[in-house]
């Protein structure tokens, strides 16, 4: 029997010292989404941009990251992880700690409801609004394997970060857009875009910014327009509907979609754009194809 009451008391002295110092999070919040990790990570990003006082601070892909915030003389450290279920599923987990009140909030919080774990959940609530909200907004649908076609083109070459992608496209337009009409250059098809570098855990992307062309017998010039042919190669595909601000929400469902189907991908994807957003309308009906390149079939 002593023995016994030995290991107990071991084991609860154990847990109770694991508790309080060694366990690296003092409350924790689940949930889940119905989207794929990469539109909820960037759905954090921005969220993140908008909060004042925070910051990502560490990153490890885009499924597990390290946020940083501040609560008037409080800093909070939320370290995230994203789970895939399934192509439309997600779980989120988000563990939570006071940097500086770490040992007095897990002594409080068996006890109580504290400031800590309401303001925490207040936070994540304020996140899960904001992405029900955006997950509304577009839809993916991965069509699978399909032939990118070849096309000669005229482009700009443009590099910034993700969220700002079409900003740069519209700053280009007036240059492209003019060159053509005063050179009698004829359009052959829809403009797209062409990604040459994407650092992911940088949220920053090169791309060629590009229109098809009938290719002239002597291409005009300009300093800041260059010809290339886009070649036909085997890729997989998907379908993006809704603002395309956020169309590379489609990149990272093609993504999952390599992953799980043993795909080798370059991970630089080509996007045909089908609407004006001039025109106004339904975003939902604005329409983009993408493309990831298969690294064996180039």
């Amino acid at each position: 029997m002593k023995k016994i009451l030995f290991v107990v008391g071991v084991l609860l002295i154990g847990g109770l010292v694991w508790y309080l110092f060694l366990r690296p999070y003092d409350y924790v919040v689940n949930f889940k989404a119905k989207t794929f990790p990469g539109a909820i990570q960037q759905t954090i990003q921005l969220w993140n941009n908008r909060l004042d006082n925070s910051e990502i601070i560490a990153k490890e892909g885009i499924t597990e990251f390290t946020q940083q915030l501040k609560f008037g003389d409080s800093v909070h450290i939320y370290e995230w992880q994203i789970i895939r279920i399934n192509d439309s599923l997600s779980k989120i987990k988000v563990y939570a700690r006071d940097r500086d009140y770490s040992l007095s909030n897990k002594i409080a919080i068996p006890f109580s409801d504290t400031d800590f774990e309401k303001r925490t959940r207040k936070t994540i609530l304020d996140l899960g609004e904001m992405l029900v909200n955006h997950i509304d907004k577009f839809k993916v649908d991965v069509i699978g394997k399909e032939q990118l076609k070849s096309t000669y083109c005229a482009c700009t070459t443009l590099q910034t970060n993700q969220l700002d992608k079409t900003k740069a496209m519209r700053n280009d337009f007036p240059l492209l857009d003019s060159f053509f009409v005063s050179n009698d250059v004829q359009l052959n098809g829809q403009p797209f875009i062409e990604v040459t570098a994407w650092d992911m855990l940088k949220d920053s992307i090169q791309f060629n910014f590009c229109y098809p062309i009938i290719q002239p017998e002597l291409d005009p010039f300009h300093p800041e327009i260059t010809y290339k042919r886009l070649t036909r190669q085997q890729a997989i595909k998907a379908v993006y509907y809704g603002n395309y601000t956020t169309s590379d929400r489609a990149w990272y469902a093609l993504l999952d979609y390599a992953k799980e189907n043993n795909l080798e991908v370059t991970g630089l994807p080509v996007e045909f754009f089908f609407n004006n957003p001039n025109l106004g309308g339904d975003e939902l009906n604005w329409r983009a194809e993408v493309y990831m390149p298969i690294k064996d079939a180039l």
